[in-house]
């Protein structure tokens, strides 16, 4: 539970009173690898906090799984359209090892943010800096190489690397798993 409430402490300075409010409501969750936990197409109205290991989000276009976040200790996964449109989703969420998570409905979510203005700020605050990554995420895509890309996602989240097939990564990239092994070959070659 320590890395979830560091991370979000990392966002906004959370009251012990909210964090413990929030905490109360949670409820622990164990799901071994390879586990969708949220599906498209389908209404999920929670939001999983992250105490141990990593999930991958995805979306299918034309029957190819191209994988758009990760998320790993401290971070939540949910469904966007889940959790601000009320409606069902177009993304997938999927453990890619044993996750232990805590789970909260986002009615619960809401009605804490009426009631604790420090918890509705950290919501924001982390709804800003997942847009503006997104948006990086985006520039990015259209203005550097894949190559850059590369190097860029190594700097910023090495355990990927380790933790994460590389045709996951190639996807989130937006390159093929052959092209991102020529892209870590020549770095190799370089170096």
């Amino acid at each position: 539970m320590e890395s979830i409430i560091r991370k979000i402490r990392t966002y906004y300075p959370v009251s012990d009173e909210a964090l413990e409010a929030l905490v109360c409501l949670f409820k622990r969750c164990v799901f071994p690898a390879k586990t969708i936990i949220i599906h498209a197409g389908k209404l999920d109205r929670k939001v999983y906090f992250i105490e141990k290991g990593i999930t991958r989000s995805y979306v299918l276009h034309g029957g190819t799984q191209i994988t758009t976040w990760f998320s790993k200790e401290g971070d939540a996964a949910c469904g966007s359209w889940d959790l601000y449109r009320h409606k069902a989703g177009f993304e997938y969420v999927e453990t890619l090892e044993e996750t232990t998570a805590y789970s909260i409905s986002v009615e619960q979510l809401d009605k804490l943010y009426r009631s604790y203005m420090d918890l509705a700020n950290w919501m924001r605050v982390l709804q800003q800096e997942n847009f503006l990554r997104l948006q990086d995420i985006h520039i990015q895509h259209l203005n550097w190489s894949a190559q850059e890309r590369y190097e860029y996602l190594t700097k910023e989240c090495p355990e990927l690397f380790q933790r994460v097939k590389l045709g996951y990564i190639a996807s989130f990239l937006g390159i093929t798993q052959q092209s991102l092994s020529r892209i870590r070959a020549n770095r190799r070659f370089l170096t």
